[in-house]
């Protein structure tokens, strides 16, 4: 029976060399991305995958898009969580949050929660969240924005740890969650940076990152056949051992639903102004 997939960053990189593997299967893939031009490369690779455009950065527009999918897919057998943007330089989203932390963190969250029944209601339903597990990042609690000391790679590593905590504070009985680092693959990580570092970035990823086409099937099959544990951690198609602490798990939780639920005050407040 064909599955439904669903792929967020699923234009680009490994999301949409996971999509065409799975479209070639003969799974129903949904690919999310922020732009018709992804599309156009999605349809290009994997043409029986449906693109949907949304803006994954901003919480609003990842509420409309939660409840387009829970509607017109009751059942979701895999969410794939793996929209991500490397920004060398502070970039604030319309509704106030650094863009990484809303991408990376905000996102991700938002997804895995929304989309919890339509998971709930399949045979052996599993999320992967594609991040930087293990790789001993930590939340900023005083400036999760990094409004005071902004850097591309202290962003990056911030989500990182964001994404271990998202995995230690999901439950559910059924759905399994993966946390799945696939270290360095070649998916146009020089783009975001200028000369004379995006050349050598540019460089350093062709000699040393795994192509996208090897780090596919170790995440296929555990799409295929989700891990017995509620969690589980792997790098590189290899399962590792990681300690979270669950307070810091629980209070991430607790900001994101405050600081999502302020984004909606904040609409409803203008509305009634208006």
């Amino acid at each position: 029976m064909a599955r439904t997939i669903v792929i967020t960053g699923g234009t680009h990189g490994i999301g949409k060399a996971l999509a065409r593997h799975h479209t070639e299967l003969g799974d129903h893939v949904v690919a999310v991305g922020s732009s018709e031009e992804g599309g156009r490369r999605l349809r290009e690779a994997a043409p029986k995958a449906r693109f949907v455009r949304a803006d994954l950065s901003s919480v609003r527009r990842t509420r409309e898009l939660i409840e387009r999918l829970g509607t017109e897919h009751p059942v979701i057998d895999a969410l794939v969580l793996a929209a991500f943007r490397f920004n060398p330089v502070r970039v604030e989203t319309d509704e106030g949050f650094e863009h990484t932390f809303a991408l990376y963190v905000v996102n991700r969250w938002l997804m895995a929660e929304g989309l919890r029944a339509s998971l709930e209601n399949a045979p052996a339903p599993v999320i992967v969240n594609l991040c930087g597990a293990g790789r001993g990042g930590r939340i900023h609690w005083d400036d999760l924005q990094l409004k005071d000391d902004y850097r591309g790679l202290t962003a990056t590593m911030q989500g990182a740890a964001a994404s271990e905590l998202l995995g230690t504070a999901y439950f559910s009985e059924r759905t399994k969650y993966v946390l799945y680092n696939p270290v360095f693959v070649a998916t146009g990580l020089h783009e975001p940076f200028t000369q004379p570092l995006r050349g050598l970035v540019r460089v350093a990823s062709a000699m040393f990152a795994q192509p996208v086409a090897k780090a596919v099937p170790p995440l296929a099959a555990l799409i295929d056949h989700p891990p017995a544990k509620p969690l589980t951690t792997w790098k590189k198609g290899k399962p590792i051992d990681l300690t979270v602490d669950r307070n810091e798990a629980r209070r991430l939780e607790e900001t994101l639903r405050a600081v999502t639920r302020s984004v909606g005050r904040r609409r409803s407040d203008r509305r009634g102004g208006s």
